[in-house]
């Protein structure tokens, strides 16, 4: 029997209207990111990796990681090598209590190679083929992602839409094909797109299994719309880098800001968008604005 590719839907989708608009779930549709990050993945984090001495340490390096740097929103595997790897070795706290972090070297590996789905059924396939301790380390890993789902699934539940989004995605009927684009597990947007009646709204849900956010926009847009009438709207930077790679048009919802930006998305930028008067210096202005909230590095390293 061959294997169904989970990311088919993207291929078949059949667009229906001249304009594309590709919406991040996680922080830009709900308020939810903060809450996933502090009550689900990072409890979780500290216990399965043996993080309690450094605890505190531990929350500073998720908090950056997931909400106030450059990988805000990433693929969790990637934001868990990056704190793993990176941020928590250097941070004082760790260094001053010569606290040893956990390193992964066969989990990094797999996180590092593009062509592996960063999602717990790429680690089921992977641990297919591992043996000795690359089996252990991702078999720590894959418990670690099933036990933060659960958390999502107990949890996060009853956080509305921000303001503006339903008016948003009402603006954009008969004008433009929206598609749900995130790196979530698809089971979970689905069940909060479902929760507050919204899914009716859009024409499809991928998530984290249908790919990378960039691969996503691709399957679904290449070769399918005009120049300029492809817009991703995303709270992260992974949304922008996914639109520039695609030569797509990108709107930011600011992270702090988000209420407004979805105000000033209806009130003004959709217009802007079906007018062909979104590119250049008005979107310039916008993804500068973005990125000068998302630092690259950390307060607490001098790099």
């Amino acid at each position: 029997m061959t294997a169904t590719d989970p990311a088919q839907p993207l291929k078949d989708f059949q667009p229906a209207h001249g304009f594309f608009v590709g919406i991040d779930s996680d922080g830009s549709v709900f308020d939810t990111m903060g809450l996933k990050q502090r009550e689900c993945f990072c409890p979780w984090m500290i216990g399965h990796f043996g993080l309690q001495p450094v605890a505190a340490a531990a929350r500073e390096c998720r908090e950056f990681a997931d909400l106030f740097s450059k990988t805000r929103g990433a693929n969790r595997h990637k934001t868990l090598k990056r704190i793993l790897a990176e941020l928590l070795p250097n941070h004082p706290t760790v260094k001053g209590r010569k606290f040893k972090v956990p390193q992964l070297p066969h989990y990094f590996a797999w996180v590092d190679d593009p062509d592996n789905v960063h999602s717990n059924e790429g680690l089921k396939q992977a641990l297919g083929k591992a043996h000795g301790e690359a089996r252990q380390e991702l078999e720590r890993v894959l418990a670690w992602s099933e036990r933060v789902d659960w958390a999502v699934r107990e949890i996060v539940k009853g956080v509305p839409p921000f303001s503006f989004v339903r008016e948003s995605l009402q603006k954009l009927q008969g004008q433009a094909d929206v598609v749900v684009l995130s790196t979530t597990p698809g089971e979970t947007v689905l069940r909060e797109w479902n929760e507050h009646d919204i899914t009716k709204s859009v024409a499809l849900i991928a998530g984290q299994e249908m790919g990378a956010k960039a691969l996503q926009l691709q399957v679904v847009t290449k070769g399918r719309y005009k120049e300029n009438h492809v817009l991703m709207v995303g709270d992260a930077p992974d949304d922008l880098k996914a639109a520039k790679a695609l030569n797509a048009l990108f709107y930011p919802i600011i992270p702090g800001g988000e209420d407004e930006a979805w105000r000033r998305l209806h009130n003004e930028a959709l217009d802007r968008f079906f007018r062909g008067q979104y590119a250049g210096a008005y979107e310039r202005k916008l993804v500068d604005e973005f990125e000068r909230r998302l630092p690259e590095r950390p307060p607490w390293v001098k790099w």
